[in-house]
């Protein structure tokens, strides 16, 4: 799961991020709404941790704008506003839950707990592609029903382009989501699991293409027979 931490407190950023990357998510940060906007444009994040006083363009404005372009999963509202009205206006501009300043962090952890929860409830974690079918909450991949024998590095790589099937990415992009569990790995790690992978989905019909001076990518196959 990948969260956008939007927060211009440097030291409340750097505790929030500390934080969800010790609980497994892959975490990014923005200090501005400009930068959360250009970084939801390049990246779909499952969760967007967003301050509502920020420079430049506030977070409810960030936030209209996320709701128009459907850019982004939950959206949670870090305010320091304890105001009836204010609260209203983040909800109905598309806001999934609120947190009022100060917080606690058990409390913190538990809203983004409930709001991943809600985000996979809504979507089934079981994808199809061809052949290939893809647990994300399990964590398991199969070929026509025959397990698909993955390490944990494979697995984060294939989720990757799998969950962004159609469109290229590059091997900086994929060292940056699955470095907040392996900050061991370098672009020639990245060119090893890719091989790997083209071997293990060979049987699937699903070949990984290298796009030259950019990336990687799947083309979905559509769903497989039956």
């Amino acid at each position: 799961m990948r969260v956008l931490i939007v927060e211009d407190d440097k030291a409340l950023a750097d505790g929030l991020t500390r934080t969800l990357r010790n609980s497994g998510y892959a975490v990014d940060h923005a200090g501005t709404g400009e930068l959360a906007l250009r970084a939801c444009g390049e990246e779909h994040y499952d969760l967007i941790v967003l301050d509502v006083s920020l420079p430049g363009i506030d977070g409810f404005e960030v936030l209209r704008q996320l709701r128009r372009t459907r850019q982004a999963g939950s959206i949670l509202v870090l305010t320091a506003r304890d105001t009836e009205a204010d609260r209203v206006h983040g909800l109905d501009l598309g806001a999934d839950d609120y947190v009022t300043k100060p917080f606690s962090l058990p409390e913190f952890e538990a809203r983004v707990r409930a709001l991943i929860r809600r985000g996979q409830a809504i979507r089934s974690p079981r994808l199809q592609f061809g052949k290939l079918a893809i647990d994300t909450a399990a964590r398991r991949a199969w070929i026509e029903d025959e397990d698909l024998e993955l390490t944990p590095r494979e697995w984060g790589v294939l989720e990757y382009l799998l969950t962004r099937a159609g469109k290229v990415v590059s091997k900086e992009q994929m060292l940056q989501a699955l470095c907040s569990w392996d900050d061991t790995l370098t672009h020639n790690a990245i060119e090893v699991y890719i091989s790997r992978l083209r071997n293990k989905l060979y049987a699937a019909g699903i070949p990984i293409r290298t796009v030259r001076g950019f990336g990687y990518m799947i083309e979905d196959p559509g769903p497989g027979p039956g």
